[in-house]
């Protein structure tokens, strides 16, 4: 179990960056999600629309298609300027070209996350040279929940100390 002293998981900025990171979305490019509503692609994108966040969902085999709301995009270059954040659900090895694309076509892009199981160095070298935020190995869906308390209400002992019942 890591305490106060041991260092954060790979990827993962400390819960109050990740506060700051998950209040600020606004728009989020969901690349990789899949119209089954039992993927997890699917749950955490929907999710994130029920926080308020507009979802641009991103799959090339879907796109033209409908899903919360939007039209699904074939690629991260298709979506609207407004994305500010691109959650990825890739393989690791296909995260540089993605993350490449959205910067070279997301003017207000912020932040770039993989979700869990999904790394790349090459992105979060990119990502640190211009200067946006990167979390790697994590999924916003359980960093929202754990953060804002939601997961207390299941019984998990999140280690944040509120006074909201």
């Amino acid at each position: 179990m890591r305490g106060p002293t041991m260092p954060p998981l790979s990827g993962a900025p400390d819960d109050e960056t990740l506060r700051r990171i998950l209040r600020g979305i606004k728009t989020v490019a969901v690349v990789g999600v899949s119209a089954n509503p039992v993927r997890p692609s699917y749950f955490v994108a929907r999710y994130l629309g029920l926080k308020g966040m507009r979802v641009i969902p991103v799959n090339p085999g879907l796109a033209g298609q409908t899903l919360f709301g939007e039209e699904v995009r074939a690629t991260v270059a298709d979506c609207p300027p407004e994305v500010d954040t691109i959650d990825v659900f890739r393989r690791s090895d296909h995260v540089p070209p993605i993350v490449e694309e959205a910067v070279a076509h997301l003017p207000n892009l912020r932040t770039v996350w993989l979700q869990i199981g999904v790394e790349s160095e090459a992105a979060r070298a990119l990502c640190a040279e211009r200067g946006l935020d990167f979390v790697q190995n994590r999924c916003p869906k359980i960093e929202f929940q754990r953060l804002f308390g939601e997961l207390r209400m299941g019984g998990f002992n999140t280690g944040v100390i509120s006074s909201r019942l």
